[in-house]
């Protein structure tokens, strides 16, 4: 009886520390995803969950290399950190965010070549601060986001296939490529310029240009051409949405419209990303996220 109730009692104890595991990772979540948390909000209570362990395992590696640490230290780091998640997938996780990903991971089945992929990437914001093409460029964004869809999709369950999947894919790497064109400024000055240099001597923009905030014919040209190719791959990524049960669609489109909304500011005002992070308000944001739940429940 002793034995039993010593097991029921670390059951317990196991479960407490799962859910602070998840909590914490919620938290971290709410926290930093100011535009994907009223998507996340959508999600039933299980998936949101492995959602906010996958966020969390994705968000400490992007502070890694974010962390203005010299790239020897950061590149030492995040090679710790890819051996915490092998550890994690071998049934040892430590720390809360790998206790909650190892369950998030192990309830779905999520890929876990997934996860490096996205350390992958991550990796290469510490070697890489410029993009020749926009091949190189699609296929970092591929690392760092379509993982990111690809992974989703797997806590969301979906139909389609390869067909969803590739969907997926695609929406990421709009989500990034407008998340490129928000937050160029900040990230050029902080030494890292994500826009394909042949397309910037093609359009006649410079970087010096774009480091002291200057526009021109030549600027809002390139921009209509970066744009317009970030709203082809929303086009194809939403082709994921009815390939999703009703309450991940809802999620899916909130994120999509948000980021949307965004493309739309920077297409009519290009200039404002010179001078500032374009962002939508917090009531854009909830009434976007009621649009879609109706849509949702309506389809």
């Amino acid at each position: 009886m002793r034995l039993i109730a010593a097991r029921t009692h670390t059951g317990a104890a196991q479960a407490t520390g799962l859910e602070a595991a998840y909590e914490h990772c919620r938290d971290l979540t709410r926290r930093e995803a100011k535009n994907f948390y009223y998507g996340f909000s959508l999600l039933p209570d299980m998936q949101r969950r492995a959602i906010y362990a996958a966020y969390a395992f994705a968000r400490q590696a992007d502070d890694i290399v974010d962390s203005d640490l010299p790239p020897a230290e950061a590149a030492a780091q995040l090679a710790a950190y890819q051996s915490a998640l092998d550890a994690c997938l071998d049934g040892e996780p430590e720390g809360p965010v790998f206790r909650a990903l190892f369950h998030a991971v192990s309830k779905y089945d999520i890929p876990p070549r997934h996860l490096y992929e996205l350390l992958e990437g991550c990796r290469t914001d510490i070697t890489c601060n410029r993009y020749e093409t926009f091949d190189d460029l699609r296929d970092y964004c591929s690392q760092v986001a379509s993982s990111v869809g690809l992974i989703s999709i797997a806590i969301f369950g979906y139909r389609g296939g390869e067909r969803a999947r590739r969907y997926a894919a695609d929406l990421g790497v709009a989500l990034q490529l407008t998340n490129i064109l928000r937050d160029v400024r900040e990230d050029a000055e902080r030494g890292r310029i994500y826009l394909p240099r042949d397309e910037m001597e093609w359009f006649g923009f410079t970087e010096d240009d774009l480091l002291a905030g200057r526009t021109s014919r030549e600027f809002r040209h390139f921009m209509a051409y970066q744009t317009g190719r970030a709203r082809d791959y929303f086009r194809q990524g939403r082709r994921l949405l009815p390939l999703l049960p009703a309450r991940p669609r809802a999620c899916v489109g909130v994120m999509a419209g948000i980021y949307g909304a965004i493309l739309d500011d920077i297409e009519r005002h290009p200039a404002v990303i010179l001078r500032e992070r374009v962002s939508i308000s917090t009531g854009h944001k909830l009434a976007l996220a009621g649009r879609e739940l109706v849509r949702a429940v309506a389809g």
